[in-house]
């Protein structure tokens, strides 16, 4: 067999990777599976291209520090606000969870005491990128499930940073109070450091900024610097780069710099999941299949759970819970990272390695799936899940405040976006609003004069026996699912409705649906935005000429 190396591998290496790559998409896969397996083929045990050092490895790690560094730079504590305490509480506690559970997996199951720490640590955090990207693709991010999904994710990112600058300084440490406290001086000097840096980064990216090019190699070679000076240190090479996005993030041109850098880490993080896979081990396959086996289960199932219980704890909607924890249903590449930092500090070996990312492969495929059907799988097994309800309180409370409040002009299924203003604006034309929503959060921000919001969802039908509809003139849903207006209308017909009712589709597909079930009136946001946008265009021309 002829050896390759240098630049005919690399080409090889890529053009196996698109092809593959091409054929995970058609599955709707994402491309870390097809990345991982690409490294099987042309690793050790396929084609023996690629070894564990080299031009591969470099570009591994680069692609780690530029992950790490986007990371720090996009790291939005208001989103976390804006979700308010259920994204911590979501978060922290199913990583608590995660971990005490996989460890007690791990050593019923024979592991040594590291090893069983190091599993259950990558069980514990989900994949950021994969998960904005699928609900970006089903355009429920703003939805209530992807605002806290987003939200404890951002947690857990925040937490995997901190493991493994624990995990660096337990590797590094003699165990002498000498060596502890050197490390911990370092890591104070560190964060010293940036701190200041952060200081002259405004004044020094006006002037970088002039030129795109410039700052994205400016970006680039600070984090990779910043890493480089880190790993030097002591710590890891990943906690450096992430202190350097976190130093620019408050900054004007973090968005710009992100933007830019995101072709470039999703190319370069190819080389470290191709060099993940070349060092797959196959000696005890058998063994390491039934152990994955377990773990994923867990994840696809344990997982979920536990963000449904703390959720309806929380008095949230179990749809809500499921949807958000159907995200939690798979490990994510800094799982990987973390098996690979571990492996380089002699706490764990490659078998170890191999057996996290045969985990990563089968949670990150199955969930892929659960989450793209994810609606459909709730109308199938939803009736299963109604023993950890606990939105009754809240229900009675909210009948209680709809007959208090002894009629409304308009009762309105929504307080979103395009929701809170049609509420605010039937305020402001003098209509009573009774407002029904199921985020907690929008219930209790406070509202228009005229508009009274209280807990609810517009498929439960108990919620709309409690509405004061005799006196309604209208019912409008600014909710943009057609499942869910179906729903309801149906629910109105069957009540015999006599008002008005108005249902919101985002799509020209979902808005014929819609007036095909003779609705007396579809509102399309972006239509009747367009519209209203390009007559105001219009007669600025008009103005003009």
């Amino acid at each position: 067999m002829t050896e390759f190396n240098g630049f005919p591998m690399i080409a090889a290496v890529l053009a196996i990777a698109a092809v593959v790559g091409m054929l995970a998409t058609r599955l709707r896969q994402p491309m870390i599976v097809a990345f991982i397996g690409v490294g099987v083929v042309v690793g050790p045990v396929g084609t023996g291209w690629v070894t564990s050092d080299g031009a591969i490895e470099l570009l591994a790690r680069l692609g780690i520090a530029i992950l790490l560094f986007l990371v720090g730079l996009r790291l939005d504590i208001h989103m976390i606000r804006d979700t308010g305490p259920v994204a911590l509480a979501t978060g922290l506690g199913q990583v608590v969870f995660t971990s005490v559970i996989g460890y007690l997996i791990a050593i019923a199951l024979g592991m040594v005491t590291v090893t069983a720490i190091y599993v259950a640590v990558a069980l514990t955090f989900s994949s950021t990128i994969i998960i904005v990207k699928l609900l970006s693709d089903k355009r429920e991010l703003d939805h209530l499930h992807g605002r806290i999904a987003v939200g404890f994710l951002i947690v857990q990112d925040i937490v995997v940073v901190l493991v493994m600058i624990a995990l660096t300084a337990w590797g590094r440490q003699t165990g002498d109070n000498v060596a502890l406290n050197m490390v911990a001086g370092k890591g104070v000097g560190l964060l010293i450091g940036v701190a200041l840096v952060m200081r002259v980064m405004p004044w020094l990216l006006r002037r970088v900024a002039r030129s795109q090019e410039l700052l994205v190699l400016f970006g680039v070679s600070y984090a990779v610097s910043l890493a480089a000076l880190s790993e030097w240190l002591g710590f890891s090479s990943e906690v450096g780069a992430f202190l350097a996005g976190v130093s620019l993030a408050s900054t004007e041109y973090r968005d710009a710099l992100g933007a830019r850098l995101v072709s470039l880490r999703d190319f370069l993080l190819l080389f470290f999941f191709l060099d993940l896979g070349a060092k797959l081990e196959f000696t005890h396959a058998g063994q390491q299949i039934a152990e994955a086996v377990v773990f994923s289960l867990f994840v696809l199932i344990g997982n979920p759970l536990i963000v449904i219980v703390i959720m309806a704890l929380m008095r949230y909607p179990v749809k809500v819970g499921f949807l958000a924890g159907l995200t939690v249903a798979q490990i994510s590449e800094f799982s990987l990272i973390l098996a690979a930092l571990g492996l380089s500090l002699g706490h764990i070996t490659n078998a170890t390695v191999s057996l996290i990312t045969v985990v990563g492969l089968m949670t990150i495929g199955g969930s892929t799936y659960l989450i793209l059907y994810s609606h459909q799988i709730y109308r199938r097994i939803g009736r299963f899940l109604t023993v950890f309800d606990r939105t009754g309180d809240r229900v009675a409370e909210s009948a209680a405040t709809a007959e208090d409040s002894e009629s409304a002009d308009v009762v309105l299924y929504g307080l979103g976006r395009f929701g809170s203003h049609m509420a605010r604006s039937l305020s402001d034309a003098g209509y009573r609003v009774l407002a029904v929503d199921f985020d907690p959060g929008r219930v209790a921000a406070a509202q228009p004069p005229g508009v009274t919001a209280i807990f609810g969802s517009a498929e439960d039908t108990h919620v709309l026996e409690t509405l004061p509809l005799a006196g309604a003139r209208a019912v409008i849903s600014t909710i943009p699912a057609v499942d869910t207006n179906q729903a309801l209308l149906h629910a109105l017909r069957h009540r015999e409705y006599s008002g008005g009712i108005a249902l919101t589709a985002f799509t020209a597909h979902d808005a014929e649906r819609l007036r095909a079930a003779d609705v007396d009136l579809v509102l399309e946001p972006f239509a009747m935005a367009a519209e209203a946008s390009a007559a105001e265009f219009t007669e600025l021309l008009g103005m003009s000429t």
